[in-house]
């Protein structure tokens, strides 16, 4: 497969995966904000915009102005409009890799999101605008697994999808678990129920938690979850699993040479996460833990583009 065809596949997948994963923590900030006065929401406001790294701060901190700069502002290179503009871009530059109906189901999710603005969605019903962005990502997802032969090109995808989840999860948990981490002992009411059962809706994941741990949502319990779970869509080892299997698939089906390290620093990634302990990761350093998680993958990308997309011209003959 051409390295120009490979990277254009990995980052529709990467930005359709972010726009989701944005209009997922939106649609759950928006619907506590229903319950709460607009001073109690700040702090979770705040939360949001450092899950989303998201240095800009607009002048008025509200729901409707948050809203405008994680959705529709030109500016926000992450916006969900700018994300799913950019995942359908990369589609079009590889049309002939993908199939009509992926195609199509991504120019409707394209036009939707465009079609709107933040006072239009505002006036009607914001909660299910980000409601539809989901359906729309998570029905690429499905026509892609339904229309597309599993073959290199396919894993490039899965690949982009889950280094994405993976990075995004741990960055989210840092912000959620951080403040209460680094507040003294003592302190009361530092987690409360409903900021954890959020965390877990924020990642689609309170049904499946409370399959496994009951309704008693503990944040321990809720960090192991989603953390470390090996069956759970949305936990990093699972998202690790399936970027090391991703990337063993490729290094097979084009036999490159530089494919290597990429392999590895997934086996490592996924190694840390098969034989970690949470008791001992929060009696440690979570912050420190998740960092590394993030920088492991931020290493598996560059060791990515190293051997598929941005590689010598001389391994490429040699190969």
């Amino acid at each position: 497969m051409l390295s120009r065809v490979a990277d254009n596949l990995y980052w529709m997948s990467r930005y359709l995966e972010r726009a989701e994963h944005t209009a997922r923590l939106l649609g759950v900030s928006l619907t506590q904000t229903l319950d709460q006065d607009p001073e109690a929401a700040r702090p979770r406001w705040a939360r949001l915009l450092e899950a989303l790294h998201v240095e800009a701060r607009p002048a008025a901190f509200d729901a409707y102005a948050l809203t405008e700069l994680l959705t529709f502002e030109p500016a926000n290179a992450n916006a969900i409009v700018s994300c799913v503009a950019l995942a359908r871009e990369n589609a079009r530059q590889v049309r002939e890799q993908i199939s009509s109906e992926m195609w199509e189901q991504l120019n409707r999710l394209y036009l939707r999101v465009r079609a709107g603005s933040a006072a239009q969605i505002w006036q009607r019903e914001p909660i299910e605008f980000y409601q539809a962005v989901k359906e729309g990502a998570h029905l690429f997802q499905g026509i892609t697994d339904a229309t597309m032969s599993h073959g290199e090109g396919w894993f490039f995808i899965q690949v982009g999808r889950y280094l994405e989840r993976a990075a995004a999860t741990a960055l989210l948990l840092d912000a959620h678990f951080r403040p209460y981490l680094a507040a003294p002992p003592n302190a009361p009411g530092l987690l409360e129920y409903n900021d954890s059962v959020a965390l877990l809706k924020c990642c689609t994941a309170f049904e499946a938690y409370c399959k496994v741990h009951t309704a008693d949502v503990q944040p321990h319990a809720v960090a192991e979850f989603l953390l470390l779970d090996a069956e759970s869509p949305r936990s990093v080892r699972f998202a690790a699993d399936r970027i090391q299997r991703g990337l063993q698939a490729i290094a097979q089906a084009t036999g490159s040479r530089g494919a290597g390290r990429a392999e590895r620093l997934a086996g490592r990634l996924r190694a840390s996460l098969d034989y970690a302990q949470v008791d001992e990761i929060l009696a440690d350093d979570l912050h420190a833990y998740l960092d590394g998680v993030r920088r492991q993958c931020a290493g598996i990308h560059g060791a990515i583009y190293q051997a598929y997309v941005s590689y010598p011209a001389e391994s490429a003959l040699a190969s």
